[in-house]
């Protein structure tokens, strides 16, 4: 076997290894994340490619955290919160979270219509969003949850053509390094609101549901295999070895989960990272600084980055819209589900968990119909970004709590590190929080 064709079956193998931590890495890259990212370039240039640096270890740091404690509860973090905090908070925690995801979902399904049309001048964006939305549908539906991954996990390379695009736009390298590794903060309005969307982009509360829930469903196959083969040794071992040997495996687990998580939040930031310096790069430098859809970020590139980069950037935005949504209306469903007791999960066939799906279904209509409502894209992204704002320093600190809680997690709590990181991101979302509410009024 040639050294090519090791290399890429090692690399094949190793994005086979990956699961949810990159597809909730990449799904935070959505058509509402690049608009952010957008409008921060077109802005204020390469001014603020030092915040992709600066989220990294903190997403990573609450990501990994959502997935320990999956691991370890075999349950969602909405089952988590029922059985260790009162009502009243699950519940501000749901009225909170609900409206923002259905508002991300529509913001979202609106950006894939526009580029579409952009692609295919001949047919109305709406047509394109109503496609969209029931393509979604089918593919949540009928999939079963191991061949939706797959596809996620796919659909995660169309963020790759965000990489290439800066590369079209011949950018100052001295400047990207400069701006890069030395924060330029600017003391303004318009500034701190960008960096404060930036944050709330993200770090988003949706994430750290679907974290927990993907891990704690990968955990539950595994008890039940684990179960199967105990069956099928008849009783040989016994308990205590079972026990050992099961720590052993989870101490594994939580190895392969870390390396999952940080490449999944590096890919996101990379991502980040770049879509900021094509815009900065080509439209800031051209005089182009008021965009405010991903629509219109791709259209300003034409002229300016040429037909290429135009069609990056618009292939792109429908692909990371076909990866969020389930994500996003999976979340929504796993809060509202588990929040009511109501059995169900992606595992099950559309028959053995009706309102599980009926949720779903209901989040993508509500969705959609945003468009119809009148409500623009960029006030669902606004309204969108309050709501993270309120919930998100709240679930960070409930995610702390139980990170460190040893009758929750035993032996897996929160090591130092973990912890400085944890309260750092608590610190930054609470004054970012703060000062969106503030810069609002």
């Amino acid at each position: 076997m040639s050294i090519s064709k090791r290399s890429s079956l090692k690399v094949m193998k190793f994005f086979k290894a990956l699961g949810p931590g990159l597809v909730t890495g990449a799904s935070d890259d959505d058509p509402s994340g690049i608009a952010t990212y957008s409008q921060a370039g077109a802005r204020f240039g390469l001014a603020t490619l030092w915040a992709a640096l600066f989220t990294f270890p903190l997403m990573a740091a609450i990501q990994e955290m959502c997935a320990r404690i999956g691991i370890m509860t075999s349950v969602g973090l909405t089952t988590t919160l029922k059985k260790h905090y009162s009502k009243p908070l699950l519940y501000l925690m749901m009225v909170l979270s609900v409206p923002a995801i259905i508002l991300n979902i529509g913001a979202d399904i609106a950006g894939m219509g526009a580029v579409a049309n952009l692609m295919f001048p001949s047919v109305s964006p709406m047509i394109f969003s109503v496609a969209f939305t029931f393509l979604l549908m089918a593919l949540i539906i009928y999939l079963p949850y191991y061949k939706l991954v797959a596809i996620l996990k796919y659909l995660c390379l169309s963020l790759l053509l965000y990489i290439a695009v800066p590369f079209l736009t011949h950018p100052n390298w001295l400047q990207v390094i400069k701006n890069t590794f030395v924060p330029n903060i600017q003391f303004n309005k318009d500034f701190v609101e960008i960096i404060v969307a930036i944050l709330g982009t993200t770090i988003s509360p949706y994430l750290f549901f679907w974290q927990v829930t993907m891990e704690a469903e990968g955990i539950k196959s595994f008890r039940k295999l684990l179960l199967a083969r105990k069956k099928k040794l008849k009783g040989e071992e016994d308990a205590a070895t079972t026990k050992i040997k099961e720590k052993q495996i989870i101490s594994l687990l939580i190895k392969k989960m870390q390396v999952d998580v940080n490449f999944g939040m590096l890919f996101s930031n990379v991502v980040m990272f770049f879509i900021i310096l094509a815009t900065g790069s080509a439209l800031f430098t051209h005089g182009i600084t008021q965009i405010d859809t991903v629509e219109q970020a791709a259209k300003a590139l034409q002229p300016v980055a040429g037909k290429a980069s135009y069609l990056f950037f618009t292939i792109g935005v429908i692909g990371t819209g076909l990866l969020a949504i389930p994500v996003l209306s999976g979340s929504l469903s796993y809060i509202v589900s588990e929040t009511f007791g109501w059995k169900g999960n992606l595992d099950k066939k559309f028959f053995q968990a009706k309102s599980f799906y009926i949720i779903i279904i209901i989040s993508l209509l509500l969705g959609l119909l945003i468009n119809y409502w009148g409500l623009s894209p960029i006030k669902a992204l606004l309204y969108t970004a309050i709501l993270y704002g309120l919930t998100s320093p709240f679930l960070i600190a409930v995610i702390l709590h139980i990170a460190n809680n040893k009758k929750i997690m035993r032996e897996n709590t929160n090591s130092k590190l973990s912890n400085i990181l944890g309260f750092v991101t608590l610190i930054v979302m609470t004054a970012a929080a703060i000062a969106l509410i503030y810069l609002q009024f």
